[in-house]
């Protein structure tokens, strides 16, 4: 066994570290592999993966092999260069995204291994019983619970280099263009988005009944817009310029509604690209002819209120998002952060690179105490009509 690093023959499990071979120093083809161990890292808000530098040809005396080691070695700049790019992407879009993995992230599970992730939904069982002598026996009671999955799909965007580039970019040390990397790293990212944001239909998996992927029943990846249990106001007043108290009370009864749901916040208000100039308006109460603040800044006044961000990808009509952004309403599923991997194709001529992740938005749902519905959310989704 490899010391810090759980490989050995025939316990290789899927890791795309091991698909990013690389030249060191002193020429020897290496990989770099997961030691298990984590780091949080504050700036970014997540735990960072321990790595280890080993030779091929340590592994492979171990046992270990795998099918692109034997193909084109990349320098490391060059993987740093592209991850670089990937990178800067990835943060430039990943908004809604970054405040939920950043609150309620997920992380430390090998997502390669499993197609779909379970959790429960309980009720809020129990009663209190007040007597003398506690002598009589109280009412029993138990949760009742429910068994949901959902499913860990991979989303990933593919490119290539021509082997005579790759070729053309050791010989002169010179990084490959990372144009390409960063353009796979912005589709990748704008995809896991618009899935938060309930813009992109979220994947269904189920029915199969056979075969390797086997799982009866549905699951479906659902984001702040279409999820079926979220709360919804559908009588939003339309901001003009001139109504922004209107606009302030539809907030203020978000908020009530989601109190007398049993969240008390704090929130984070989504707006969709249409408010932006109203939200930054004057604010002006009825009968002032003087403003001292922007209709934002009275909104961040409402207890409650802990940021106000607007979502890129929602640009249908007057549209605002309500969310409790903690684990029991919705979490990031970081089953593979976004990385690059890559194999050979064409005989080896063509350097095929998938920038890919496994990043997956989990909605929850909760019983309610009361009868008229089974179920709520943290989720509050409010429009015009």
């Amino acid at each position: 066994m490899m010391p810090g690093a759980g490989y050995g023959p025939g316990d290789l499990r899927f890791d795309p570290y091991l698909r990013r071979p690389f030249l060191d120093d002193h020429g020897q083809s290496c990989v770099m592999v997961d030691t298990g161990r984590r780091v949080y890292n504050t700036a970014r808000k997540q735990d960072d993966v321990v790595l280890k530098k080993v030779r091929i040809s340590e592994l492979n005396a171990r046992g270990i092999y795998h099918p692109v080691w034997n193909t084109l070695t990349l320098p490391k700049n060059t993987w740093i260069h592209l991850d670089d790019a990937i990178f800067k992407a990835t943060r430039l879009r990943l908004k809604a995204w970054a405040d939920l993995s950043s609150r309620a992230g997920v992380g430390g599970f090998d997502a390669m291994s499993k197609l779909t992730y379970e959790y429960q939904s309980v009720s809020d069982a129990g009663e209190a019983v007040v007597d003398m002598y506690a002598s009589a026996d109280a009412r029993t009671d138990r949760p009742v619970i429910t068994l949901s999955s959902i499913p860990l799909p991979i989303t990933h965007s593919d490119f290539w280099f021509d082997e005579r580039e790759i070729m053309a970019s050791r010989a002169s040390g010179m990084p490959l263009d990372t144009t390409m990397a960063e353009m796979a790293g912005r589709r990748v990212a704008e995809t896991i988005e618009k899935t938060l944001i309930g813009v992109e239909t979220g994947l269904t998996y189920g029915s199969q009944t056979t075969g390797v992927g086997a799982h009866t029943g549905t699951s479906t990846v659902w984001g702040y817009t279409n999820f079926p249990y979220r709360v919804t106001k559908t009588d939003l007043n339309t901001p003009t310029g001139t109504n922004p108290e209107a606009v302030k009370d539809d907030v203020l009864e978000m908020v009530s509604t989601m109190q007398d749901n049993g969240y008390y916040g704090p929130y984070i208000l989504y707006h969709s690209t249409s408010y932006s100039r109203f939200l930054s308006d004057d604010y002006f109460r009825s009968g002032s002819t003087s403003a001292v603040r922007s209709l934002r800044e009275r909104i961040m006044e409402i207890e409650g209120i802990s940021a106000i961000e607007r979502l890129d990808y929602l640009t249908s009509g007057y549209q605002l998002v309500l969310i409790q952004p903690t684990s029991d309403v919705a979490q990031a599923l970081n089953g593979m952060q976004i990385r690059t991997v890559r194999w050979e194709g064409q005989g080896g001529s063509r350097q095929y690179f998938r920038v890919m992740g496994v990043m997956v938005p989990l909605l929850r749902k909760v019983y309610k105490t009361t009868s008229t519905s089974t179920f709520t959310s943290g989720v509050l989704h409010a429009t015009t009509s």
